[in-house]
């Protein structure tokens, strides 16, 4: 290139903004080579001859990527921000839009020294997800940054809004041209673009969301914001002195990623050539039905789908819409069986189950999907009045519903369907089989209808040589499998079982500290140590088994409370840094009525509330409340909690209990308490 072209280049780059470096090969179905191809047609390469000479940054020995920036991704901040951040996004995503208030206060702390830029990274089993990128892209392609920019913020206000109706409302609100908007959408304009954003986003490891490149830094998942203020000022620190060095700011994101890595190392020691085993898709497994199941459809239905699930579960409420489009798209070709899954942290989840399965004794499939719309639709509140309050509503004899969940009487039923679910290998929920062909999860439609439109056809051919409608199904699956079947892996060694649970005797040795909340007798022969994350959800559903706790055995338990913010959820460390504030200002009493408030509350965890609430006890100096907060005051105590589980060689997430010592994890049944506190009251005895 002679000096006259790397100048204009370069003049090009820095009104534009754009820096890539090149791409090669990974593991995706698209070459590297390919993705580089439709990046630069936006540009004509000039982004990328830039960055070929723009000077290379001296070695710094930290992990970073050369993640491509060009005038085809949408951004905001100036083009010569000494900081860029590309971030991998999901509009359906809740972590994604839990990050939000996080990014909007960067773009303002950092006004003139960031740069954030975006790539579409749906995930499969957020149905939504892709048709809002195409959306996004769209107003990004009518609009520009601006455009695209106000089309993401009203998406994510409207995150549990965004199908196809609500998308084209959005666009109407926006003024979009919406006879772009819908050849968008209808023909998939902007799919190959969204591909590419998600192929370059699996090699570089970004398979999560959300997921941040700063000037090439990963930093994964909806993280505080002190997590991105120490990188973003060590960046801004560095690129300071490439500037003072002679590098223009508009070339440092390219200077500080030229020569890297463009796609994550594999780990050392994976197995050469051989793919991994995985659940064979195409595989039939005998779920034989009593007959007596809940159902929706008839019993000659060329297609029967076996949904196994939990009401507590947020996936299985995820993709009730997903069934009810199946049952309206195919009528009396599908039926829907249903069968409980309760799973064992999901302490309301069984009690439903009881519940629904009344509901169906009581009053067939009308009053069993009567009650299952219920539940569903106020998930979050099953709790044993919510649970008799929904009864009355479908109309149900309460006495026979109170006996049913104070007794045992649908027991055997749920313990049969969750053996059926044991034995395939459905351990998880939501989990489905389509005429004995297993698919898990809460997938979009379409997965569903590749599954169904394959089954029908074959269910049609059995017909049409004569067997009876009501026999297609046991036909079908007559010689169905009746153990997990896999595919691949060849002769590679089966893939690491996960940790064994800890034996049952084994005994923690964690200090209670001197100085921490707590609630109870101080001399109790028993000490619960408690490690939550007031954002955590398990957290606050297990808070009434520790009030149960608490009612049954008096004196004779002490609860003591130990931070474990999970770094995933961003208003984690700024609760615990404000409850622990309160507990240095008022002591238990304070803390365990801030406590209250926080998971009373837990979906509006953010500062404004955190100030709020404490406000409301009374008697708290809120400048010293807000200083904590800015200043995380109690970061050491808080990390000396975490730290305290991992010296004893205990593994963990949250909630965990060590009932003197012993650990029980999770949102357990109060009768998984029970049996771990007599037995520590027997040995202390």
């Amino acid at each position: 290139m002679n000096k006259a072209s790397a100048i204009l280049a370069i003049l090009i780059a820095f009104v534009g903004g754009f820096a890539v470096g090149n791409l090669t090969s990974g593991d995706s179905d698209t070459s590297g080579e390919e993705v580089a191809a439709v990046e630069l047609a936006g540009d004509q390469g000039a982004a990328a001859g830039a960055a070929a000479n723009a000077p290379a940054a001296p070695a710094d020995g930290i992990e970073r990527y050369n993640v491509p920036v060009t005038s085809a991704q949408p951004a905001k901040g100036p083009a010569d921000a000494l900081v860029t951040i590309v971030i991998f996004s999901d509009f359906q995503c809740p972590f994604c839009s839990r990050v939000l208030p996080t990014t909007t206060r960067i773009m303002s702390e950092y006004a003139g020294k960031v740069r954030i830029v975006w790539r579409n990274q749906p995930l499969p089993f957020h149905p939504n997800a892709m048709p809002a990128a195409e959306l996004a892209m769209e107003a990004f392609a009518q609009g520009g940054s601006d455009k695209f920019w106000a089309m993401h913020d009203k998406i994510y206000a409207n995150q549990r809004a965004i199908d196809r109706p609500d998308l084209e409302r959005y666009a109407t609100e926006l003024g979009l041209n919406m006879t772009g908007v819908r050849n968008a959408l209808d023909n998939n304009t902007h799919q190959a673009a969204i591909d590419a954003d998600k192929a370059l986003g699996t090699r570089l490891g970004a398979n999560g969301t959300p997921s941040f490149f700063i000037n090439g830094r990963p930093l994964v998942g909806a993280q505080p914001f002190p997590a991105f203020k120490t990188i973003i000022d060590e960046e801004i620190t560095r690129a300071q002195g490439l500037v003072r060095g002679g590098t223009p700011a508009a070339q440092v994101y390219a200077s500080l990623t030229r020569g890297r890595p463009t796609q994550k190392q594999a780990p050392a020691k994976q197995a050469p050539a051989q793919a991994r085993r995985q659940p064979d898709p195409n595989a039939v497994y005998k779920v034989q039905l009593t007959g007596n199941e809940p159902s929706a459809g008839p019993a000659d239905a060329l297609v029967t789908i076996v949904q196994f699930s939990d009401f507590q579960c947020p996936f299985c409420s995820r993709v009730e819409p997903t069934i009810t489009q199946i049952k309206e798209r195919y009528g009396n070709d599908v039926r829907v069986v249903w069968m409980n899954n309760p799973l064992p942290f999901h302490p309301n989840a069984k009690p439903a189950a009881k519940l629904a399965l009344e509901a169906f004794q009581q009053g067939g499939n009308a009053k069993f999907w009567a009650m299952h719309n219920l539940m569903f639709e106020h998930q979050r509140e099953l709790t044993r009045e919510n649970l008799e309050t929904y009864a009355q509503q479908v109309g149900l004899n309460m006495a026979q519903v109170r006996a049913a969940l104070d007794s045992d009487e649908h027991e055997d039923e749920i313990t049969r369907t969750q053996g059926i679910a044991r034995t395939f290998g459905a351990s998880g929920t939501p989990a489905f089989f389509i005429n004995g062909r297993n698919l898990r999860g809460a997938q979009p439609l379409a997965a569903f209808t590749a599954v169904i439109d394959q089954e029908l056809a074959k269910a049609r051919a059995l017909v049409a040589a004569g067997t009876p409608r009501n026999q297609v199904y046991a036909r079908t699956i007559a010689n169905g499998a009746t153990s997990p079947q896999f595919v691949g892996g060849g002769n590679a060694p089966a893939a690491p079982a996960r940790p064994a649970a800890p034996p049952a005797d084994q005994v923690y040795r964690i200090p209670v500290p001197a100085n921490a909340p707590s609630k109870g007798n101080a001399n109790a022969s028993v000490v619960i140590q408690q490690f939550s994350d007031f954002q955590c959800p398990f957290c606050s559903r297990v808070e009434p088994t520790v009030e149960q706790i608490m009612r049954e055995y008096g004196t004779r338990v002490r609860i003591v409370w130990r931070n474990y913010p999970l770094p995933f959820h961003p208003n984690a460390t700024p609760a615990a840094n404000a409850a622990m504030e309160v507990f240095r200002q008022g002591g238990n009493d304070k803390f365990w009525a801030y406590h209250n408030l926080i998971f009373s509350n837990q979906p509006d965890l953010d500062r404004a509330h955190l100030e709020s609430w404490a406000e409301q006890l009374g008697g708290i100096n809120m400048a010293q409340l807000r200083a904590a907060i800015d200043g995380s005051t109690h970061q050491a105590s808080i990390d000396a909690d975490k730290q305290a589980v991992t010296a004893a060689g205990a593994r963990i997430g949250t909630p965990s209990f060590f009932i003197n010592g012993r650990l029980v994890q999770g949102a357990q049944p109060f009768a998984a308490f029970k049996t771990a506190i007599d037995r520590a009251l027997a040995e202390a005895n």
